[in-house]
C-alpha cells in the first residue's frame, strides 16, 4: 500500500441509470486509477477488494465507477482504508446523507412501487412516506439522481421482475379491456386507467402482489343456472380465504347478509370497491342505481350467460378477481364430444355382407358427451335452434357450432356413400376413434387421411362383428380344420392353427401375412391351406405361388412329399409356356410355381388368370414397394392373397406397409401417408404410441409364433450363439486404411447416387480385406498356403478341425464366392475330407445332390454356402455348428442362414459362430446390430442400419481402424 502525504478529496459524479464515477485529488495532483482503487476497496469483498472495479476517463481524469446498486452499502458501511485522510467534495458530500436515506427506507421497506408512474404508463419505486425527504437531509432538495438511483437498486434487489411484469401485464389487460368495452358499448370513448379498477395506491400494491391482502375473504360473482326456464341468477357473494367452501351472501348493493361472520364486517367497504371492478370490465353486470351506487343485475337471459360463461368471466379472472360458476361448467369445457356410429342388429349375421374390407357397414349415429347421449334427432334439433348449451334429460350439454357443422357433414358423407367401409370400421375399432376429417371412401386414390381432434367418431358394433373382429385378433378361436385326407404327414397343434387361420380369412375375403419363425413351418401350413381348398371348393383356377429360385426345387420335394394329390405346375425356365397358350397349360392344375424374376418378365400371362390363391414365398422380397416385381406382383388378381415371410421388416416400416399393401391392398393406407403419419416419426423418435397404433393394425392379419414359445410346445434343442473376435494382420490393416483414404479423399466431391455406389464398393472392399488379403488382391488359388495372412482363416481351421474330432458337423456362411473357394481349399486340405460348397452358381441338381449327401447320406462334415443362395429354403439339420465367416448387415438374414440347421428335425444343441475382426466396422457394425434392432422387434422382428445414409462424419467413425488390435 502507498503511503500518502497530504488529504485526498473524493469527487463523485453521478453516470446516468448505471454507476457512480469516483475520482481523487489529492493537493493538486489527480489520484491515477489504480491508486484510488487500492484505496477505496481495500476492503471490499464485493468487488473482491477492487479487482471487478472498472476505471473509466473522463475530462482527462482518472477515475473508477462503482455500480448503483453496490453505492448504498459502500457508502453506509466504508470499506476504503482508514488510516488515510479522505475529505468528500461539496457535491460527493450529500450522497453519504442519501445512502444512508436509502439504506433506513430499504431496511423498514418503505422503497414500493409507484402508482402515480404506474397510471401514467411507466414504472418505477418510491418512498412510501412522501414527507419524508428524498436523497438528502431534510433541509436540502432531492438529488437529481435519486430516482434513477433507487430504481437501479431495487432491480437488484428483484432481479426476477415478478412484481414489475405483474403490474405491466395487469395494466395491459386492464388498457385492452377498457378498449374492447369503449368500441363495443360506448363508441369512440376513450379508454383511461384513470377510470380505474385499481381506487387507491393500497388497493393497487394489493392487486399486484406487493403487500398482502389481510381481508378475511374474497368478494366473488356467482353465476346459477335456472331451476327451469331461461333466467340465469348473478349473485355476490363472500368466500372464506381459509376456507373456499364457507360462503356468505350480499344483497345486490353489496350489502353483508344476517350470516356474514362479525369478524368480516370491518372489511365490509372492501365489497363495493371489488363491485365497481367488475361494472368497469363488464358494463352490463351493473343495474339499477341506489343513492349513487350501482348494484349487480341478478336476473340475465341465455345470450347473456353464455356471453359470461365464455367471455365475460374468463376477463374478470384476469383481472384477479372471482367468479363461481357451475359445477359442471369446467368439465363440460374439457369434454371433447365424439360421433358414436352404432352397427345396426343384426348386419353381418350371415358373413358373406362382410366380404372383404370393403364391404359396406351401415350404422344408426348417436353424439355422446361425457355420459350423456343424444340420439340424431336430439342434436338436430340443437342446430335449428342454434344453441351451444342446452339441458337435455336433466343433464347439460356443450357443443359449438363448428362441432355441429362436422357432424352433419360426417353423417352427410358416410350416408352419400350409404355407410363406411369394413376397413374404416376395424381401424376405428382398433384404434379407438378416428378423427371426422378422415375420409371412409375406400377407393380414394389419395388415400389419406386427416385426423383432428376436434371431433372423435366411435363405432359401436353388434354382436355379431364384435365376435368376428375377436376371432380376427386371437387366432386361436377360429374355427379349427380337421386335417386334409389328402394331407401324408403329421401337423402340430400350432401348424394346424395356422392352416385354419389362413381359411378364416379366406371365407371372408381378407388376406393374412403368415410370419411364424424360421423352421416351424409355414411350407407344411401353407400345402394344408391348398388342400383343405382342393376337399371343400370347386376352385376354378389355380392357386399362384411366387418364391425365389433357389427354393423352387425344395418346393416341388415337399409338396411331393406332403401332398402328392396336388396338380403342380412349374413355370419356370425357356420352355415355359407363353402368350396365348400360358392359360391352357396351367388349366386343370391345382398350384403353379413360379419365381420372383418370371412375376415380372412374365406380367403378361400371369395377369391373364383370376388366381384362387396367390402367395408369396419370403415375401420380403417385395419389401421395395417401387421396383417392377414389386408393382407387378400387385397388379395380380386373386380370390385370396397370402404372403410368408419370417423377417416381415428387415430394415424400414415401409417393408411391412409393401406386404400388407400386397395382402389387404389400401389397408393402410398409401405409402406417403404411412409414411408421413407411422414409419418417418417411428424410424426418427421410437415413439411407443404409433408402435402401439401399427402393432393394432397389422396383428388382425399378421401370425407369428417363435421357435422359444413354450404354447407351441416345439421341444427344439438350445441355441447357443457366440461371437469369435480375431485381430488383422499387418498387412490387412496396411490395406484397410488404404481403401478408406481413397474413400474419404473422393466422397464429398460426389452426387448423391455415386456417393452411395462408392460407399458400397468401399464396404466390400473392406469386409474382403477382414476376410482375408487375396480376396480383395484376387490372388486365386496360391492363396491358402499362406492362410497366417488371416487371423479369421486360422481361427476356422482349427475350431472346425476340433469339432470334426469330436464327430460334429457344420454349416459355415460367406457372402462372398471367391472367399468360399479360398475356404473349400484350406478347409479340405487340414481336414483331408471332401468339403460341399453351394453358391449361385451351382447348378439345381447339383445342388439338390450336394443337400441330399450331407443331410440324409451324412459323408460329408463340413458345408460351405453362399449367404444368398443358401440362406433361406433348405433343410440342413444335420449339422449341429453354424459359421458366419463375415458378417452380414442385416442380423434377420443371419438368422434365416442359421435357422438352415436350427429347425424342426433338429436333435442336437446347435451352436452359433459368428467371426468379428477387432477394431474394424464389422466390429463396430455389430455393436449397432445390438442396439437397432428394438424397432423390428417391437413390430415384427428384425432391423438394419442403412450404412449409405450416414453423414460423412458418422462414416468416419464407423470405418476407422482402431490400430490397438491390429496384430504385430
Amino acid at each position: 500500500m502507498r503511503t500518502m502525504k497530504a488529504p485526498i478529496t473524493i469527487h463523485c459524479r453521478w453516470i446516468p441509470s448505471d454507476a457512480f464515477w469516483l475520482y481523487g485529488v489529492q493537493g493538486e495532483t489527480p489520484l491515477d486509477a489504480l491508486t484510488l482503487k487500492e484505496l477505496l476497496f481495500a476492503w471490499h469483498e464485493p468487488s473482491f477488494y477492487g479487482a471487478f472495479i472498472d476505471s473509466l476517463v473522463l475530462d482527462d481524469k482518472e477515475g473508477v465507477l462503482l455500480p448503483a446498486e453496490e453505492a448504498g452499502e459502500f457508502l453506509v458501511s466504508p470499506p476504503w482504508n482508514g488510516y488515510v485522510p479522505l475529505a468528500w467534495s461539496d457535491e460527493a458530500a450529500p450522497l453519504l446523507d442519501a445512502a444512508r436515506d436509502l439504506a433506513a427506507a430499504l431496511l423498514a421497506g418503505e422503497v414500493v412501487p409507484d402508482f402515480a408512474k404506474w397510471k401514467a404508463g411507466s414504472w418505477g419505486w418510491k418512498l412510501k412516506r412522501p414527507e419524508e425527504a428524498e436523497g438528502g437531509s431534510e433541509s436540502a432538495a432531492p438529488l437529481p439522481f435519486w430516482d434513477d438511483w433507487v430504481q437501479r437498486v431495487m432491480e437488484h434487489l428483484h432481479p426476477d421482475k415478478d412484481i414489475v411484469r405483474r403490474g405491466e401485464e395487469r395494466k395491459h389487460r386492464s388498457a385492452a379491456s377498457y378498449r374492447e368495452r369503449t368500441e363495443d358499448d360506448h363508441g369512440d370513448a376513450e379508454p383511461s386507467a384513470e377510470s380505474g379498477l385499481w381506487t387507491d395506491e393500497d388497493d393497487w400494491l394489493v392487486a399486484i402482489g406487493w403487500t398482502p391482502d389481510e381481508t378475511p375473504f374474497r368478494t366473488a360473482l356467482r353465476l346459477s343456472e335456472p331451476d327451469q326456464g331461461e333466467t340465469w341468477s348473478l349473485a355476490v357473494v363472500l368466500q372464506d380465504r381459509s376456507n373456499p367452501n364457507r360462503l356468505a351472501e350480499c344483497g345486490s348493493s353489496g350489502e353483508p347478509s344476517a350470516d356474514c361472520p362479525p369478524g368480516w364486517l370491518p372489511y365490509a367497504t372492501r365489497i363495493r370497491q371489488t363491485m365497481a371492478k367488475w361494472f368497469a370490465v363488464v358494463p352490463w353486470l351493473a343495474g339499477e342505481e341506489t343513492a349513487g351506487e350501482s348494484s349487480i343485475r341478478t336476473e340475465i337471459d341465455y345470450d347473456e350467460a353464455w356471453d359470461f360463461l365464455t367471455d365475460k368471466s374468463i376477463k374478470l379472472a384476469e383481472f384477479g378477481q372471482t367468479v363461481l360458476l357451475p359445477a359442471w361448467w369446467e368439465q363440460l369445457r374439457k369434454t371433447k364430444p365424439r360421433l358414436k356410429a352404432k352397427v345396426r342388429q343384426g348386419f353381418g349375421s350371415s358373413g358373406e355382407s362382410l366380404f372383404g374390407l370393403g364391404g359396406i357397414v351401415q350404422f344408426d349415429w348417436r353424439m355422446a358427451i361425457g355420459d350423456a347421449e343424444l340420439e340424431e334427432s336430439d342434436f338436430r334439433s340443437i342446430i335449428q335452434n342454434n344453441r351451444q348449451l342446452v339441458r337435455i334429460g336433466g343433464r347439460w350439454v356443450l357443443l359449438d357450432s363448428e362441432v355441429l357443422q362436422q357432424v352433419q357433414q360426417w353423417i352427410k358423407q358416410v350416408r352419400k356413400k350409404k355407410g363406411l367401409s369394413f376397413r374404416d370400421v376395424l381401424e376405428m375399432h382398433l384404434l379407438g376413434s378416428r378423427g371426422e376429417n378422415d375420409e371412409a371412401d375406400a377407393d380414394r386414390d389419395a388415400g389419406e387421411r386427416d385426423y383432428t381432434e376436434s371431433l372423435k367418431v366411435e363405432v359401436e358394433l353388434n354382436e355379431h362383428l364384435r365376435g368376428f373382429i375377436r376371432q380376427l385378433r386371437r387366432a386361436q378361436t377360429v374355427p379349427m380344420l380337421q386335417t386334409p385326407q389328402g394331407f401324408h404327414g403329421s401337423l402340430r397343434h400350432y401348424q394346424v392353427l395356422g392352416a385354419s387361420w389362413l381359411l378364416f380369412l379366406r371365407r371372408f375375403g381378407l388376406g393374412g401375412c403368415l410370419a411364424d419363425d424360421m423352421g416351424l413351418g409355414k411350407t407344411i401350413q401353407w400345402i394344408t391351406y391348398l388342400l383343405a381348398i382342393k376337399e371343400q371348393e370347386q376352385a376354378g383356377a389355380p392357386s399362384l405361388l411366387i418364391c425365389p429360385t433357389s427354393v423352387l426345387g425344395n418346393w416341388q420335394k415337399e409338396l411331393e412329399r406332403f401332398a402328392p394329390e396336388l396338380k403342380v405346375k412349374l413355370h419356370y425356365g425357356p420352355a415355359r409356356s407363353k402368350g396365348d397358350d400360358f392359360a391352357d397349360s396351367v388349366d386343370g392344375f391345382d398350384l403353379v410355381l413360379t419365381s420372383y424374376a418370371l412375376s415380372h418378365l412374365d406380367e403378361t400371362e400371369l395377369s391373364r388368370i383370376r388366381w384362387t390363391s396367390i402367395c408369396l414365398d419370403e415375401a420380403q422380397n417385395i419389401k421395395n414397394a417401387y421396383t417392377k416385381q414389386s408393382t407387378s406382383i400387385r397388379k395380380l388378381e386373386a380370390d385370396h392373397r397370402i404372403a410368408m415371410t419370417g423377417t416381415p421388416i428387415e430394415n424400414r416400416l415401409s417393408e411391412l406397409w409393401s406386404i400388407f399393401d400386397f395382402v389387404n391392398p389400401g389397408y393402410l393406407g398409401n405409402l406417403r401417408s404411412f409414411n408421413e403419419r407411422y414409419a418417418s416419426r417411428i424410424e426418427k423418435t421410437q415413439d411407443k404410441e404409433l408402435i402401439g397404433q401399427v402393432h393394432r393394425l397389422v396383428q388382425p392379419f399378421l401370425l407369428r409364433r417363435v421357435k422359444n414359445d413354450p404354447a407351441i410346445e416345439l421341444d427344439l434343442p438350445e441355441k447357443l450363439e457366440s461371437k469369435t473376435f480375431v485381430s488383422l494382420t499387418v498387412e490387412q490393416a496396411t490395406l484397410y486404411e488404404s481403401v478408406i483414404a481413397d474413400l474419404f479423399e473422393r466422397l464429398d466431391r460426389l452426387p448423391p447416387m455415386e456417393r452411395r455406389g462408392l460407399i458400397l464398393a468401399s464396404l466390400t472392399k473392406l469386409k474382403q480385406i477382414c476376410d482375408h488379403p487375396a480376396i480383395y488382391a484376387k490372388e486365386g488359388a496360391a492363396a491358402p498356403d499362406r492362410s497366417s495372412r488371416s487371423q479369421k482363416l486360422d481361427r476356422l481351421l482349427d475350431m472346425v478341425g476340433e469339432l470334426r474330432e469330436e464327430g460334429d458337423r457344420c454349416l459355415i456362411f460367406t457372402q462372398f464366392v471367391d472367399m468360399g473357394k479360398l475356404l473349400q481349399r484350406a478347409v479340405s486340405k487340414q481336414l483331408g475330407e471332401e468339403v460341399l460348397f453351394l453358391h449361385g452358381g451351382t447348378p439345381k441338381a447339383q445342388r439338390d445332390r450336394m443337400i441330399e449327401r450331407f443331410q440324409d447320406e451324412g459323408d460329408c462334415g463340413v458345408f460351405l454356402l453362399s449367404l444368398k443362395a443358401g440362406g433361406i429354403g433348405l433343410n440342413l439339420t444335420a449339422a449341429n455348428h453354424v459359421f458366419h465367416f463375415d458378417r452380414w448387415w442385416n442380423p434377420a438374414v443371419e438368422n434365416q442362414a442359421t435357422d438352415r440347421a436350427f429347425r424342426i428335425g433338429q436333435t442336437k444343441r446347435v451352436q452359433v459362430h459368428k467371426f468379428i475382426s477387432l477394431g474394424t466396422l464389422e466390429e463396430k457394425i455389430d455393436e449397432m446390430i445390438e442396439r437397432k434392432t428394438a424397432l423390428s422387434r417391437q413390430i415384427i422382428g428384425g432391423g438394419e442400419q442403412w450404412i449409405t445414409e450416414m453423414s460423412t462424419d458418422d462414416l468416419k467413425e464407423l470405418f476407422a481402424l482402431r490400430r490397438q488390435w491390429v496384430e504385430v
